[in-house]
């Protein structure tokens, strides 16, 4: 590292995924703070856009194993990590991911990687989509010669757009999360803002966990929406257990392997296995202001298109005739 005065350092830090939401963020962040970022990433005008700014490239990904993945972070100082989830293969890929930045990071001079995991990720067992992240932690855990953060982040706010559609046709935003159990919602641009602050200011600790997020109820969430929008949003309970509404989603939306993730994910929450602690910071983007300034012109939009994309299982299930009772 090399100070460019008393209380100043410059670092040099080794982004994943750095044209993705989150990385391109961070990647700005620490520019701008005048930092040297080397940015991976399969490229195209997002990338050449950063190098632009001043980011080094290398055109690779963690998640294909694509590029010279062992040269990524050989001089670098500090590291963000994160995988693209596989939707096609959760379970496998995430392992693999974690394999391959432990390869690439057990001889590198980096002491100090912030890597971005989930809620769960301290949860052994069946635990649907969560249960990938607590495998990638404890493989990055077994890098004894650094120190790290992992962030444990909550539902992205921005997931708030599966729903855009259902809202806009039907009022209505159908799941299967019981109505009284609160879960943890955090906006990418504050998980980017945090990851650079522990980049550039750290603790010190050799293993750190923050969680991320503002608890809330789907008919909180709701209500939120339905105040902004000016018209009422209703929550409905779907009940996984009905075999009619498996059936349809069968037939017409997914595989027997996603129904039981899904499945397993929303039963972690329900029954208590995974949740946050109460000594959460408090994050800058509400949820009242996500709503208003990033989700509500999606749902203008969404509101005045004259043909709406394909039904799916998120759309179904706000369907009004779905108390339930599948389509023919």
């Amino acid at each position: 590292m090399a100070a460019t005065n008393a209380m100043e350092t410059v670092m040099r830090i080794a982004v994943v995924g750095a044209t993705g939401r989150i990385g391109a963020r961070l990647t700005r962040t620490l520019l701008g703070a005048g930092h040297q970022v080397k940015a991976l990433s399969r490229g195209g005008p997002a990338l050449d856009a950063l190098v632009r700014m001043g980011a080094e490239p290398l055109l690779g990904s963690f998640d294909t194993g694509a590029g010279e993945l062992d040269r990524f972070f050989q001089d670098a100082d500090a590291a963000f990590l994160m995988v693209k989830t596989d939707w096609n293969n959760i379970h496998g890929h995430y392992p693999e991911v974690a394999l391959r930045f432990f390869d690439a990071l057990r001889g590198s001079p980096v002491r100090l990687a912030v890597s971005l995991t989930a809620m769960g990720a301290e949860v052994r067992g069946s635990t649907g989509h969560f249960q990938p992240f607590y495998q990638l932690e404890q493989v990055l855990n077994r890098l004894q010669t650094m120190d790290l953060v992992h962030l444990r982040a909550g539902w992205f706010m921005e997931n708030l757009f599966m729903w855009t559609d259902a809202i806009a046709k039907h009022g209505r935003i159908g799941w299967s999360l019981d109505p009284d159990v609160k879960t943890p919602w955090v906006a990418t641009e504050d998980i980017a803002d945090l990851a650079a602050r522990e980049l550039t200011h750290p603790t010190g600790q050799h293993r750190m966990v923050r969680e991320l997020g503002m608890d809330f109820t789907m008919s909180e969430m709701a209500n939120i929406i339905g105040t902004e929008i000016g018209r009422p949003v209703e929550y409905r309970f779907v009940d996984r257990r009905r075999r009619e509404i498996e059936a349809e989603f069968l037939r017409r939306f997914g595989t027997s392997e996603r129904w039981l993730d899904d499945s397993q994910t929303l039963d972690a929450l329900n029954d208590g296995r995974v949740r946050f602690h109460d000594d959460r910071s408090s994050l800058p983007t509400t949820m009242e202001a996500f709503v208003r300034d990033v989700w509500k012109p999606h749902y203008l939009a969404a509101i005045t298109r004259e043909q709406h994309a394909p039904e799916n299982f998120v759309t179904w299930s706000a369907r009004k005739e779905l108390d339930v009772q599948p389509t023919s």
